[in-house]
């Protein structure tokens, strides 16, 4: 074995924690005393400090709490995938909905685990992500699995959309079929299309699910 594989090998994984609370950031320092394959380089309380330190090239691994002060952790994540490509970034968080780990994971995340994890696993999900395997907590799993599962956006007709706006400001069918120019009884087959293509069975869950994929162009107050 020649000097550069031998570095390699023996180089411990450079870490960094980034969370905003002192005593999460002091425990996990304490969590990896121990473990001579993995050094903490730094820990610093938000997303933009993250980002800074990471960037000096001498950090393998970033393990990003989500929801800290001045930039959070998909932001920083999704930062750090644009500026430095090759640094890892562990999601560490006590969030396990779809709303945290979609955007995580989207930004750029090679695992996602909970704070309740035990010191072997995160020390294992470490090493898994320094070699660019991906680490989900069971919730996350699920959520992703959910995500690829689901059945692509209907696309709805201008007309569908038109009707679908009015209901979410309120319209009853007739005060829609007057607005429209057109009869009440298609205002009514025009809500069955709505709500086949979108896979629900009523007015306020088609709108609803109409603001969550992004078909109408303002959310609801």
């Amino acid at each position: 074995m020649n000097a550069q594989e031998g570095s390699a090998v023996e180089h411990p994984i450079r870490l960094l924690i980034a969370d905003d609370h002192p005593v999460v950031r002091n425990g996990l320092r304490g969590a990896f005393a121990d473990d001579p394959g993995i050094t903490v380089v730094g820990e610093v309380p938000d997303g933009r400090q993250a980002v800074a330190r990471a960037v000096r090239g001498d950090v393998d691994v970033v393990l990003m709490d989500l929801r800290m002060p001045v930039l959070g952790g998909v932001a920083a994540t999704a930062e750090l995938r644009e500026r430095a490509p090759d640094v890892r970034v562990l999601v560490l968080t006590t969030f396990d909905g779809e709303a945290d780990v979609l955007p995580a994971v989207a930004a750029g995340a090679t695992g996602y685990l909970l704070k309740d994890a035990s010191t072997d696993e995160l020390a294992a999900a470490v090493r898994a992500a320094r070699r660019g395997e991906s680490i989900l907590a069971p919730a996350a799993a699920g959520h992703l699995m959910g995500q690829v599962r689901r059945p692509p956006p209907a696309l709805l007709t201008a007309r569908e959309l038109e009707v679908l706006a009015l209901v979410a400001d309120g319209a009853s069918n007739r005060e829609a079929a007057r607005r429209l120019f057109i009869s009440e009884a298609s205002i009514k087959t025009h809500l069955l299309h709505v709500y086949g293509k979108l896979a629900v069975r009523d007015r306020a869950a088609a709108v609803g699910e109409a603001y969550r994929r992004g078909l109408l162009p303002a959310t609801p107050p």
